[in-house]
C-alpha cells in the first residue's frame, strides 16, 4: 500500500511473502538446483552440527542486482536497503494474456505515485513448477513506473521480462533507472498478500 493510500494498514505489519527454499524448489531451467546435506553431524561422533547448501542465487525469492545483466554494475552487496523496506502496492494481475501495460494496471489499481509495487501473477513456483510462460511487463509500463516514483518492483513470475528474451529489456530500463527489482522465482507469497 502507498503511504497516502486510505487502505494502508496503521499498524505497519511487516509481511514475509518470500517462498521457502527446499529441495525441489524449481531453478531457471539449467541452472543450478538448491541442495542441503550435513558436513557434520553430532548423531556420527562429530563436536557440532554443520550444513552446507549449494544454490543459485536466483532460487526462491530473490533481489536481481543490475550486475546481473550488465558487468560493471552493482553487486547485490552494493543495493540500497530503503528500497526493501516499507509500504506497498499489491496488483492482481493474474487474469493478464499477454504483456502487462500501464493501461492494465491503471485499470486494476489508479497508480498516481509508486514507491514499492509487487504484481500478482499467479505464475510462480511456489507451487513447486517452473511455469512455462507469465505475463511480463511491457517497456513503456516500466518507464511510466519510473516516472511516477517506482523504486521496487516485485513479482511473483520468474522474470519482468519474457522467458525467451535474450536482451532483457524491462531489467535493463530499470536498472538503468536506479532501480531494484524483486522476483520469486521472485514474491511467490504475493499470493497471501492483500491487493489493492
Amino acid at each position: 500500500m502507498t503511504d497516502d493510500s486510505p487502505s494502508a494498514p496503521a499498524s505497519g505489519r511487516i509481511r514475509d511473502i518470500s517462498v521457502a527454499v527446499r529441495e525441489g524448489t524449481p531453478e531457471w531451467p539449467g541452472d543450478t538446483p538448491f541442495s542441503c546435506r550435513w558436513s557434520w553431524a553430532i548423531s556420527q561422533g562429530a563436536s557440532v552440527n554443520v550444513s552446507a547448501m549449494t544454490l543459485s542465487p536466483h532460487v526462491g525469492t530473490h533481489a536481481d542486482a543490475p550486475l546481473h545483466v550488465r558487468d560493471g554494475w552493482p553487486g547485490s552487496h552494493e543495493l540500497p536497503l530503503e528500497a526493501f523496506h516499507g509500504p506497498a502496492v499489491v496488483v492482481d494481475v493474474s487474469g493478464a494474456r499477454g504483456p502487462i501495460t500501464i493501461d492494465l494496471l491503471d485499470a486494476l489499481a489508479p497508480l498516481r505515485r509508486v514507491e514499492r509495487l509487487l504484481l500478482r501473477t499467479g505464475r510462480t513456483i511456489a507451487a513447486g513448477t517452473f511455469p512455462d510462460e507469465w505475463p511480463a511487463l511491457e517497456e513503456e509500463c516500466a518507464r511510466a513506473l519510473l516516472g511516477r516514483g517506482l523504486r521496487l518492483l516485485g513479482v511473483d513470475a520468474p522474470s519482468v521480462d519474457e522467458r525467451e528474451s535474450k536482451t532483457l529489456p524491462v531489467h535493463h530500463m530499470l536498472f538503468d533507472g536506479g532501480r531494484s527489482t524483486w522476483r520469486t522465482s521472485t514474491c511467490g507469497g504475493c499470493a497471501r498478500a492483500p491487493t489493492s
